[in-house]
């Protein structure tokens, strides 16, 4: 009797879980493009790496389809409209 009084528990706790996983991994991410950014604006500052307006448009539109792509598959994974996910993810992005 037991067991069943606390199984609701369960969906919510994995909820918050993969959130707080997932907003950890987004924060790193972000934190990492950031980087990869500043990398490049010093690469092409100093003379090293030569990009044009142009070039960074024709590889964007090569890229964004794809990326949107595989990301549109995962996107129906996740529990976001669970309160417990939002939360979660809230949380994973703050402290992550």
């Amino acid at each position: 009797m037991e067991l069943v009084e606390f199984a609701w528990v369960v969906p919510i706790v994995a909820a918050f879980i993969i959130g707080l996983l997932v907003g950890a991994i987004i924060k790193k991410a972000f934190n990492l493009m950031v980087l990869l950014i500043a990398l490049i604006l010093v690469l092409v500052a100093t003379g090293a790496l030569s990009l044009s307006f142009h070039d960074l448009f024709d590889k964007a539109m090569q890229m964004l389809p794809k990326l949107y792509e595989a990301g549109s598959g995962w996107i129906n994974v996740l529990p976001y409209s669970s309160v417990a996910f939002l939360f979660g993810l809230a949380l994973g992005l703050w402290k992550g």
